[in-house]
């Protein structure tokens, strides 16, 4: 296993080259200079030039791109243009929003997709089945933005159940916050939960298809045996993957949400950033969540061996 995760940690460090090459490239792409917009409207072309100076911007692309690869070698991921801070440190300050919302919904697909593709696969073709199937589509085609307007108009305006939105005060426990983050987090975990429940019901009728469950049943072992302890242990390979896969994308994804619930979370930062060309804080924050995401990916190839046995590296 060792030899394995050696070359999955090389091939990532290509990944991260790619997606640093790439991250660097859009960035100077997209129309818009950092310098004339934190000059503001009333600034001279003298002004702009200067800011752009003291910034490193006039600097030729390729020294801008070694510059930041230098300062990444080091763990350095630059200084904001605009809040003249390390990137490092915003991000930290802006990561418990984003990690504990992506957790909780998370955990909510999970829980929810799990056992709802585990009874519609054993009840195949009937009233529960179909009930799930038709939940399942239906909250994969309702975009997280919008059943979180539903959820915030309902639950938080109109019943007060929940706060409408933020983060709540700044000398409030983690545990305190929760409340803060519930609707948003049913609102990334319905279409999540749904792939999820998919996913198990397709992994699961492909396994009790199979003659090792018949061989099962016919031993004599009772119908939870056999669905719980046969079935869904070796349909969780695929179910795992689909998890990963929804872990990463949680990380990267919650933008949208964050600004319609008014989060102060790393996807507001990065709006943020877009909309005043503040390289800095767009680059280290791709390249942060794009490590992440082939990170979880690792972690699942690696968690492949202990849920079955017959997967070696």
């Amino acid at each position: 296993m060792l030899s394995y995760v050696v070359r999955r940690l090389a091939s990532l460090l290509v990944v991260m080259a790619i997606v640093g090459v790439s991250v660097f490239v859009i960035t100077r792409v997209v129309p818009g200079d950092p310098a004339a917009i934190l000059a503001g409207d009333d600034a001279t072309a003298e002004d702009i030039a200067r800011l752009r100076t003291v910034y490193g911007l006039d600097r030729p692309l390729a020294v801008q791109f070694g510059i930041w690869l230098v300062d990444i070698g080091r763990g350095d991921l630059g200084t904001s243009i605009f809040f003249g801070q390390p990137v490092t440190a915003l991000l930290a300050d802006r990561a418990e929003p984003t990690v504990l919302l992506s957790l909780l919904a998370l955990l909510m697909a999970v829980a929810v997709g799990v056992p709802a593709g585990v009874i519609s696969a054993v009840r195949r073709g009937g009233f529960a089945d179909q009930a799930i199937i038709g939940a399942a589509m239906f909250n994969a085609a309702v975009p997280s933005f919008l059943s979180g307007l539903i959820l915030m108009q309902y639950l938080a305006v109109k019943l007060g159940w929940f706060p409408v939105a933020g983060y709540g005060p700044p000398d409030i426990s983690t545990l305190g916050r929760i409340p803060y983050l519930l609707l948003p987090a049913v609102s990334l975990a319905l279409p999540n939960a749904a792939l999820v429940a998919r996913m198990t019901r397709g992994s699961m009728l492909d396994v009790l298809g199979e003659d090792y469950i018949r061989t099962a049943r016919a031993k004599g072992a009772s119908a939870r045996s056999v669905n719980m302890k046969h079935a869904l242990r070796n349909a969780s390979v695929n179910i795992l993957t689909v998890v990963g896969l929804i872990a990463g994308a949680l990380l990267s994804g919650v933008v949208v949400v964050e600004t319609v619930f008014g989060l102060p979370g790393v996807g507001q930062l990065v709006l943020a950033a877009v909309s005043r060309r503040d390289y800095p804080v767009i680059q280290g924050a791709l390249i942060v969540l794009a490590a992440v995401f082939v990170l979880v990916n690792l972690v699942v190839d690696l968690l492949y061996a202990a849920i079955d046995p017959r997967i070696a590296y």
